[in-house]
């Protein structure tokens, strides 16, 4: 019987650069992101949010990764020039740059200024004081890089839970905790170590919605993401990055709080968990490996850590993927019945869709951007949209030999993505979104052929495929 093979973390060897800026709205400014919230306005900060980048670089090509305390955009265009500013700014190409959403549902929403709206006229110039952190982070990651190992493990959390609920009293479906559906609990854990050995950044793939706090909060807060950082960042030493998962149905089982302590309790059980899969990773660079036969009072088997040398490759992919839309009411037509209407939840809701089909047009399809990046041995897929975890869990079930790192509400944000057998439910992620039936289907295979071709042609440098 042959000896197992060595027990190896997924790794890239390259040059890194990590940064952090502090993005936190004024107190005062517009924050309502809950059709039920009495109040519009931020009154207080819970914790700072932040903006955090790490640049991965390999001979002349650069990848910039932002990660920031931020909901959605409303609408995609506003993000459309934002990323254009980014680009321009540093000579990037649109595929070399993620700009990722926490999808903190307690900052201010990234609109424009509305004068309806109390507290929005605190909006254009704190859009503008993030775009400017973004633009110094990215500058200070790249000029204070560093030679590197870049390892991914896997873990277990059971912060989330399934949040598709029949409702005991119709044939619609809630928003909240089932306890008969199971939620995928799993967690990737990237680990970014320098040459000297030490720690510099801990990346944490891990799909819930941060949703612990609702409408009684009237609190700037980053959710459960700020104590999660604070866990891993006082273990550790190192800057905590969360990378928002795929979690279209998932969402903590007790939510929809205005106790800002029930949010850090999330985060210190996000946070430990990682921490748990952290220390059962082998030291940077090195695979467990069998060395041989220790005779004891029994014959003990012996694995000793030994040095390999890391995957140096990195690969970026963009992609348009048009999809099937719904017929839905135009734009002029959802703001008519908005106007009209005078319940704020309906209201929002309202407000909500016809941003959405201003972005979309009148057009029957759309072209959804979505990117795949290859770093080292790992692949990191993602996209505008809420997929469902099916495209997590489908995407690790087809490549079980490397390390998948999925991710909602990168570089925009337009619907949810449910499952195809999800579409004959009153559901609200069903009702939400604009794409048609199939949808989250069709994005899994392209993010499977993109995967499949990076594997099959690999390269030292971007191989960039620009629409």
């Amino acid at each position: 019987m042959a000896i197992p093979p060595p027990r190896r973390q997924d790794s890239l060897a390259a040059t890194f650069g990590v940064a952090r800026s502090e993005i936190t709205p004024p107190v005062g400014i517009y924050s309502r992101n809950w059709g039920a919230a009495k109040n519009d306005v931020a009154t207080s900060v819970h914790r700072p949010l932040t903006l955090n980048v790490l640049a991965i670089s390999q001979g002349d090509t650069s990848l910039i990764l932002i990660e920031a305390d931020l909901g959605w955009w409303r609408p995609m265009s506003l993000f459309e020039r934002f990323q254009s500013r980014l680009l321009k700014e540093f000579n990037l190409p649109a595929d070399q740059l993620i700009f990722a959403l926490t999808h903190t549902h307690a900052s201010a929403p990234l609109m424009e200024p509305d004068p309806h709206l109390p507290g929005s006229e605190l909006q254009e110039a704190w859009l503008e004081s993030v775009y400017e952190s973004a633009v110094a982070t990215i500058r200070q990651a790249l000029s204070d890089q560093f030679s590197g190992i870049l390892d991914w493990h896997q873990g277990t959390c059971q912060l989330a839970s399934n949040r598709d609920l029949p409702d005991p009293e119709s044939d619609r479906f809630l928003c909240g905790y089932n306890p008969e559906n199971t939620a995928d609990s799993t967690l990737v854990v990237g680990r970014l170590t320098d040459s000297q050995g030490a720690m510099r950044a801990v990346l944490v793939n891990y799909a819930c919605h941060p949703t612990t706090l609702a409408w009684e909060n009237e609190s700037l807060s980053p959710d459960f993401i700020g104590a999660m950082r604070e866990t891993i960042e006082q273990a550790t030493g190192a800057n905590a990055f969360y990378l928002h998962g795929a979690s279209g149905e998932l969402s903590p089982k007790y939510q929809y709080v205005g106790d800002v302590n029930v949010a850090d309790g999330h985060g210190r059980q996000l946070g430990y968990a990682a921490l748990a899969a952290l220390y059962d990773m082998s030291p940077a660079g090195t695979e467990l490996a069998y060395s041989g036969v220790m005779e004891s009072g029994a014959p003990l088997a012996v694995w000793k850590h030994r040095p390999f040398e890391p995957a140096t490759q990195i690969d970026c992919q963009r992609h348009l993927l048009e999809l099937a839309l719904k017929d839905w009411p135009s734009a002029d037509d959802l703001e008519q019945q908005r106007a009209a209407c005078e319940d704020r939840a309906v209201q929002e809701r309202l407000r909500r869709k016809r941003d959405i089909r201003r972005v979309l047009g009148d057009g029957t399809t759309h072209a959804v951007p979505f990117s795949v990046w290859r770093l080292g041995d790992a692949f990191l897929v993602g996209s505008c949209c809420e997929a469902y975890s099916k495209l997590q869990t489908e995407l690790r079930q087809r490549f079980p030999d490397r390390t998948m790192i999925c991710m909602n509400l990168i570089n925009g944000t337009i619907g949810y993505l449910p499952p195809e057998d999800k579409y004959a439910l009153d559901i609200y992620q069903v009702w939400q979104t604009p794409f048609a039936q199939g949808s989250l289907e069709r994005l899994i295979e392209a993010m499977d052929e993109s995967v499949q071709s990076m594997r099959n042609h690999p390269t030292e440098t971007s191989a960039r495929r620009e629409p």
